[in-house]
């Protein structure tokens, strides 16, 4: 017959702590599933994790493309507007819409009095400026300044030319090629 040996004192305390039989395995299947089930957790908030971190860096990713293609286009168009403001080609286009050189300038002074002689426009080529019935002011409402001697200038034919205005040249947009891995 095997008889438990009979515990006295000390030993006695701590065995009646320890369950007997079936009852320990009982006790630890709710614990196996608490860490089953917070392993598991922890592992579905890492991927979620993971998940949304890929999808902000690929929005980040795209927003740099855009950006780089935007400051792209904005050199493009400043290099157009710095060759539309160079003096060479602001003087073509004055003189395609039919515009001469000025002559010497004339200044009031803040009491009335002209400092200076002024001169005409230089005609160039056959480009004729447009009659002042054209402009809208009669020949003779045209100022003289003072000290000069009024001249009366014979009224010309008026003269219409058609003016036209001719389309600034586009330059093309050219899309820079993209490298893989950059």
């Amino acid at each position: 017959m095997s008889r438990k040996p009979e515990l006295k004192g000390r030993a006695a305390r701590l065995a009646r702590l320890f369950p007997v039989g079936r009852a320990n395995q009982a006790a630890r299947t709710p614990f196996v599933l608490l860490v089953v089930l917070l392993l598991g957790g922890g592992l579905i908030g890492l991927l979620v994790l993971n998940s949304a971190l890929s999808e902000g860096s690929f929005k980040l990713d795209d927003l740099q493309k855009r950006t780089k293609n935007l400051t792209d286009e904005e050199q493009a168009l400043q290099r157009d507007i710095d060759a539309y403001s160079a003096p060479d080609a602001l003087q073509r286009r004055a003189r395609e819409l039919g515009m001469v050189p000025g002559g010497d300038p004339a200044f009031l002074g803040p009491d009335g009095t002209v400092k200076g002689v002024p001169s005409t426009a230089a005609l160039r080529g056959t480009t004729q400026p447009p009659a002042p019935e054209a402009i809208g002011t009669p020949p003779a409402a045209v100022p003289t300044p003072a000290g000069s001697a009024a001249v009366t200038a014979p009224t010309p034919t008026p003269v219409t030319t058609p003016v036209t205005t001719p389309a600034p040249a586009l330059t093309p947009v050219t899309t820079p090629t993209t490298t893989p891995g950059r």
